[in-house]
């Protein structure tokens, strides 16, 4: 190589990349000192995060999966490894069965309507000039208070005597319903209060990914023939909102499968077990009957559950989303 090509050229350059190797040098040569300094400053800098990874998920999953193959209960000095047999008793479990049905129940009524629901309203805010700061945070608001203090809100408004929903259905002449203590319905009340609390979540959601989609692309739209809202909203939003949407679906099926605030605090389970989800029973196993081991099988079953959930929707999802 000639020596003015070689001194043309910067010493990261030189340092960093592989010298041809057809009748010349072909060695790797070492990272520059900059390069190493990058990456000590990139290590240092992620390391808080990774320790933080470590000691709250890591750790604790590897403890749980742990504890699942033993009979470990709450105090117990020496618990004894009993391999998958807490997953064969709860697979066996009629209450585990029951508390998978009305599991689906709930994720099948709560996701989809949330979902519509969030981005109905944020097409709708999206749409006002005035009041959208007042909107967003009238809808945001579930999402931030805490679900356990609204629940005697909730109460009273499903009282079947003085609740507000009872005497609203009074006045159409409807009889009064028993919402929380009736098995037939206490399910779908408890989620009208899921659907409640994640249409705000989803809201936001939407709206950001609308606040992100060029006005150029609406205004080719119209000019292209689209000028009903509906027609612009199926030929540019709905394609550009492809990965907010995939997103939206992947978070909210994850939050409904892991409710049970609103089962422990309004129904305990109840009643006749009509609203026991399968995280409500974990709870049962591990921190009502002390059944450390059962209650890790039955985490252990979710988690895992779960990442196959989100894994597929993924995977199904990516290939038919427009990424701009």
């Amino acid at each position: 190589m000639p020596p003015w090509f070689c001194s043309a050229l910067s010493p990261e350059l030189m340092t960093d990349s592989l010298l041809p190797a057809s009748g010349m040098v072909g060695t790797v040569s070492r990272p520059s000192s900059r390069l190493l300094t990058q990456r000590r400053a990139g290590a240092l800098l992620a390391s808080p995060a990774a320790l933080l990874l470590l000691l709250l998920v890591l750790l604790p999953s590897s403890a749980v999966l742990v504890l699942s193959l033993t009979d470990y209960q709450l105090a117990m000095t020496a618990p004894s490894f009993v391999g998958l047999d807490n997953y064969g008793a709860t697979m066996a479990d009629p209450q585990f069965a029951k508390s998978l049905r009305n599991t689906a129940i709930y994720v099948a009524t709560v996701a989809p309507f949330s979902i519509a629901l969030g981005l109905l309203f944020a097409l709708m805010i999206e749409s006002r000039r005035t009041l959208r700061g007042w909107y967003r945070t009238a809808f945001f608001l579930p999402v931030t208070a805490t679900l356990v203090a609204m629940a005697t809100a909730w109460e009273v408004l499903l009282h079947p005597t003085f609740g507000l929903v009872n005497m609203l259905l009074a006045t159409f002449g409807a009889s009064k319903i028993r919402f929380l203590s009736d098995p037939d319905v206490a399910l779908m009340a408890i989620a009208a209060i899921g659907i409640w609390k994640q249409i705000g979540f989803n809201l936001v959601l939407f709206l950001a990914g609308l606040s992100t989609i060029p006005t150029e692309l609406y205004e080719s739209a119209s000019l292209d023939g689209a000028d009903s809202g509906w027609r612009r909203f199926f030929l540019v939003s709905w394609p550009m909102l492809g990965p907010v949407v995939l997103f939206v679906v992947v978070i909210t099926l994850i939050r409904a499968f892991s409710d049970f605030e609103a089962v422990v605090v309004l129904t305990d389970g109840g009643p006749v077990r009509s609203t026991s989800v399968v995280l409500f029973l974990l709870y049962e196993e591990a921190f009502r009957y002390f059944k450390i081991g059962t209650g890790s099988a039955i985490a252990v079953m979710f988690l895992i559950f779960l990442a196959l959930v989100s894994w597929l929707q993924f995977k199904v999802g990516n290939r038919r989303i427009h990424y701009a």
